[in-house]
């Protein structure tokens, strides 16, 4: 199987022949990666998307017939004003085709909106608003690796099958944690529980004393914290010197990813339950990924989004090939929702008329430090949620549903 999948990749461009009328601006075809290079999201995605997208680059050959790929990469500090001029630079004056990762829900919805007046393509991968397969849905992104229903929906589920009803949000507050605490409050509500209240913080900060107090003082059974990256960590690290836990509350990342637990640690994170649609140790393929990856990033273990750049991007450049060129970002992502996906992170998958892609999310136990045989030894694996029931149906709310 594994010699299989890698002949379907590494021959990707024979499988979607060039068109004879192919047509590349400036005689090549530019990608994008627009991220958080230096803050709270640089581990899960920063540098490390970056090799992603250029292993995928490579497996596909470096170029489309006789027309180079190249990558070229931004630091958005998670600012939508400085994302917005790097995304306007890139696609105006720098020849750039394609933006892909783009972490922010609030840069990612501006991002989608721009690349949809230009005619330009946006691979969204590291953003989490279900917005982008809603009422913000375009022709010209598709969105990757997960969103906050899908981890909502299997988190939720188990925290839930433990009788924990009463749940209190913690909640990041901007786009993605607004959009998190309203998807997983939905769930807990249609299970029969009841969401006793929430409190919003800032992005990036670093004392969440007196949320975890009115958190601690609402009584609720399960806090949830709709938050990531140092935040995330910040607030278990805190939760823990007050001893919420000990004092019967429940804590549930509804958030949380690779390089979250390996900062936190084992002894601090160990039998958090979370969930991902990637974990570089799920099979033998995410293997082979994680192996490319480790070697080019320093020993370090792709997240779930990092693959997402990854497959979304491998996904790319076979439609652009169907497609024969790079100018009609419409016509891509039309091919792209046409095309099967196939990669060595997500394995088969399909995309959505809505740019929803789809494949299964898994539910992982973070395991206890004497489990863990090396570094990123991390989770084992508790669930699976088959791909057609992980994500939400295809929202009217789309222009593009239905039609």
């Amino acid at each position: 199987m594994r010699s299989i999948l890698a002949a379907t990749v590494a021959t990707g461009l024979a499988l979607v022949p060039l068109s004879a009328s192919a047509e590349f601006s400036g005689n090549v075809l530019r990608i994008g990666v627009l991220n958080d290079q230096s803050g709270i999201y640089a581990d899960m995605a920063g540098p490390g998307s970056v090799v992603a997208a250029r292993i995928a680059v490579e497996e596909f050959g470096g170029k489309i017939g006789g027309v180079p790929i190249e990558i070229v990469s931004g630091d958005h500090q998670n600012k939508p004003d400085i994302g917005l001029n790097i995304a306007r630079k890139w696609l105006d004056a720098d020849g750039v085709d394609v933006i892909a990762d783009i972490p922010n829900s609030s840069i990612s919805l501006a991002i989608s909106a721009l690349v949809r007046d230009k005619n330009k393509v946006a691979v969204i991968t590291t953003s989490n608003t279900n917005r982008l397969t809603a009422d913000s849905c375009s022709p010209n992104h598709v969105h990757w690796t997960l969103d906050n229903y899908s981890l909502a929906k299997s988190t939720g589920t188990a925290v839930l099958k433990s009788g924990a009803k009463s749940w209190f949000f913690i909640t990041a507050d901007y786009a993605f944690g607004h959009d998190m605490e309203r998807e997983a409050g939905d769930i807990v509500k249609q299970a029969g529980g009841n969401v006793v209240g929430a409190v919003r913080h800032p992005l990036s900060s670093s004392d969440f004393s007196s949320y975890l107090l009115q958190a601690q003082s609402s009584k609720a059974k399960v806090i949830a914290l709709a938050n990531s990256g140092s935040d995330f960590t910040n607030s278990i690290k805190q939760a823990t010197e007050f001893g919420i836990t000990q004092s019967g509350q429940s804590l549930a990342g509804l958030a949380v990813y690779l390089t979250d637990i390996k900062s936190l640690g084992l002894e601090s994170g160990k039998g958090i339950y979370l969930s991902e649609p990637f974990y570089w140790d799920l099979n033998d393929q995410t293997r082979t990924f994680a192996k490319k990856f480790g070697e080019r990033h320093g020993g370090a273990m792709p997240t779930s989004f990092q693959a997402g750049v990854y497959s979304g991007v491998l996904h790319y450049l076979k439609a652009a090939a169907a497609v024969g060129g790079d100018t009609d970002g419409r016509a891509i992502v039309a091919k792209m929702k046409e095309l099967p996906t196939e990669d060595f992170a997500f394995g088969k998958g399909s995309v959505r008329v809505d740019g929803r892609k789809l494949h299964p999310m898994y539910l992982f136990r973070v395991k206890e430090p004497g489990q863990s045989k090396s570094p990123w030894d991390l989770y084992e694996k508790a669930g699976e949620t088959a791909a057609a029931e992980a994500f939400k149906a295809a929202d009217s709310a789309c222009s593009l549903v239905g039609k």
